[in-house]
This record gives structure tokens, sequence and C-alpha cells, in this order.
């Protein structure tokens, strides 16, 4: 058995594939579907090994922000590139959120704020998630001296 995402978009399958796949490694567009009169119906693709569809559903069930894709970055400038790309026509949001051009909701996070935020001291971790919400882009070091400071 496999779990895929499905992705109901508005005529947007095609180019919402070709724009994820090329902001993640290990990511690529498989095949492409089309109707009797050649309209593009489904993209299957991958990102990060990881197997999406995008359907061209129209507009009856638009994506909203109650389901979001989540992206953990090993460092400053893959988050910082991962951000730009997907921001790029979207909406920055707050605490790492975003809303992309497709009207995709991102959480693009550092790979280890779970370890930046667990901590014996409640008050470390509400320090660390302070921070956190203060911000649109993470700024990995923010949350590490935030995680340092003393109460």
């Amino acid at each position: 058995m496999n779990v895929s995402t499905f992705l109901w978009v508005d005529g947007q399958a095609e180019a919402l594939a070709a724009h994820y796949t090329a902001l993640f490694a290990d990511s690529g567009t498989g095949e492409v579907q089309r109707d009797a009169d050649g309209n593009v119906t489904t993209v299957d693709f991958t990102l990060s090994g990881q197997r999406y569809v995008a359907y061209n559903g129209g507009p009856q069930y638009p994506i909203t922000p109650g389901i979001s894709l989540y992206a953990e970055c090993d460092s400053q400038s893959a988050l910082d590139a991962l951000w730009a790309g997907l921001t790029e026509g979207g909406k920055e949001g707050p605490g790492g959120s975003l809303v992309d051009r497709f009207g995709v909701t991102w959480q693009v996070y550092p790979s280890h704020l779970r370890e930046l935020l667990r901590d014996a001291d409640p008050a470390t971790a509400e320090r660390v998630l302070t921070a956190l919400h203060s911000m649109t882009r993470i700024d990995i070091q923010v949350l590490i001296d935030a995680r340092a400071a003393q109460a």
C-alpha cells in the first residue's frame, strides 16, 4: 500500500509540479495524463522522493490552509532558498508559514527545531517558541540564541 498527497488545483497542475520539482532535490515529474482534447488532467511528481499527484479538477474545491505541506531544511541557506522559491508570487505568514502562488500553505522549518524546543526547563522552550512566533522566515541563529538566553 502506498500513500501520496493529492492536490486538487484549478488548471495549474503542470505549473505547480514544475515549480515544486525545481525547488527540491531528488524530485521530478512523472506521468502526465491528458483528456481526449489533450488537456492535462493529472501530473504525478516527486519531491525529495515523496510522491504527489496534482489534479486539474477545477475551482469547486479550493486548497485551504487547513492542511499544509511541511519542509525541513538542514541549514539557513537551504531554508532561505526554499523560502524565496515558495514565496515568489505568494505571501509570507507568521512563524515559518507561507502561502505559495498556487494557494498551498507550507511550513518551512529548520530540521533541528524539535531539538531546540525540547528542554527540561519550560521557560527555555517558551523562549524559543516566542522567538519562532515573532518571525516570518525562520532565522535559525535567533532560535539558538533564544534557547541559550538566561531567563
